[in-house]
């Protein structure tokens, strides 16, 4: 599985328009959109990181790749 944080969504529709817009995506399945955790997950078959996250912005969102909480 793969993840974005996604910001700026605020409510159902926000969730179905960035559910619909990565959906499209040939090669993206299985996805996954959460407002209360602001994050998309999706399985990728032959979809980039990059094509979400372009796919996502393109509809007024801004998407980043989630920062690592691990402590070494």
């Amino acid at each position: 599985m793969n993840t974005l944080k996604v910001e700026g969504m605020h409510c159902q529709n926000c969730v179905k328009a960035v559910t619909e817009a990565v959906s499209a995506l040939p090669g993206a399945k299985g996805v996954v959109v959460s407002l209360e955790k602001g994050e998309v997950t999706w399985e990728a078959m032959d979809v980039s990181i990059e094509e979400v996250k372009a796919a996502i912005e393109d509809i007024g969102f801004d998407a980043s790749e989630p920062k690592c909480c691990c402590r070494k």
